[in-house]
């Protein structure tokens, strides 16, 4: 909403308030023209010194209650959030993602410290700053990145910016002398808590990093890296080669044991699709073999029919080799 401020003419209607007009001067209508949250993720959030706020309006203090109704409704609530964002991870995306939906309308600016600072008070980071920065700038719920951020929050940084808030998870932060570096803040009703992410760290990726630093030496060598690169003496490279090698065989060798124990199933299978066609087949042969020769065979009803004659003339009737068979069969098969 417009606000009004010394030195131009108030508009009729609106009320002056105690000790707003000056002598000779009138009222002037200022609007807030703060920086809108990012509506398109088409480009990188910007830098703070490359669009920093430079609106002139009053910039009234809010408590945590009136900005989560949605007030002011003329600008959005600047929320600010800091850290050194090293090997940025779901962890603090998760906090950026909880500081920038704490209202309604929220502007987040992410302040990164630098290198200097930080290995100052912090330690050793694998990213440098420039590449810090980047990772923050291409987080969807960045609005603003402030480069090298002060290590505690001075009056004079909160004033520049127009800070209404400022995320961090509510576990005190002891560092620079400091038993934690936001107890102003919070004294100054200006802090809003977030939640960590448990289970994900920079310290854990590290630790992780460093416990299986043998097999990330290897792979990365395997990948062309030189030894001088990774800081691996020539007695440790040799080793990680051989390793390398022995693995290429075990590789080599269980790829021949798979195919084969394929080739085995395989064998297998056909061996006893084989046996199985081959007992069905010997079974229909001796089925066919005895329907054929057996007792009651059909062969044994054709040769050995008596024919209409006179009984004494029946056997002649024959001739020597049916006879013959006949009787070979009569032997073969009577009990």
């Amino acid at each position: 909403m417009p606000v009004l401020a010394r030195g131009a003419e108030s508009e009729p209607g609106l009320p002056k308030r105690p000790g707003d007009e000056r002598p000779g001067g009138a009222m002037e209508e200022l609007e807030h023209t703060c920086p809108q949250p990012r509506l398109t993720l088409t480009a990188p959030a910007p830098f703070a010194d490359e669009t920093s706020c430079q609106c002139r309006a009053p910039h009234e203090k809010l408590t945590i209650a009136q900005a989560r109704l949605g007030t002011p409704v003329d600008r959005p609530v600047r929320v600010y959030a800091d850290g050194i964002f090293d090997l940025f991870h779901s962890g603090h995306a998760r906090a950026l993602m909880q500081a920038k939906t704490l209202f309604p309308n929220s502007y987040l600016l992410v302040g990164v410290c630098s290198d200097d600072l930080t290995h100052k008070f912090k330690g050793f980071t694998v990213m440098n700053e420039t590449e810090r920065y980047e990772a923050l700038r291409h987080c969807r719920y960045v609005d603003e990145v402030i480069r090298d951020a002060p290590w505690t929050l001075t009056p004079e940084f909160l004033e520049k910016h127009k800070i209404d808030f400022v995320a961090h998870d509510d576990i005190p932060y002891s560092s620079a002398g400091s038993d934690d570096v936001y107890k102003h803040i919070k004294e100054a009703g200006m802090f809003v808590p977030t939640q960590r992410t448990e289970g994900i760290s920079t310290s854990d990726i590290i630790t992780r990093i460093v416990r299986d630093y043998d097999v990330y030496a290897r792979r990365n060598l395997q990948r062309g890296y030189t030894a001088k690169e990774l800081n691996v003496s020539f007695i440790n490279e040799k080793k990680y080669r051989f390793q390398n090698q022995v693995d290429k065989m075990k590789e080599k060798v269980k790829n021949v044991e798979e195919k084969s124990k394929e080739f085995v199933n395989k064998v297998e299978e056909k061996s006893h699709d084989l046996i199985q066609k081959w007992e069905e087949k010997s079974r229909e042969f001796i089925g066919n073999f005895l329907e054929l020769f057996g007792p009651d065979g059909a062969l044994l009803s054709i040769t050995y029919e008596p024919t209409s004659s006179a009984p004494g003339e029946a056997e002649s009737s024959c001739s020597p080799l049916s006879r013959a068979e006949a009787r070979r069969s009569e032997f073969a098969f009577s009990p």
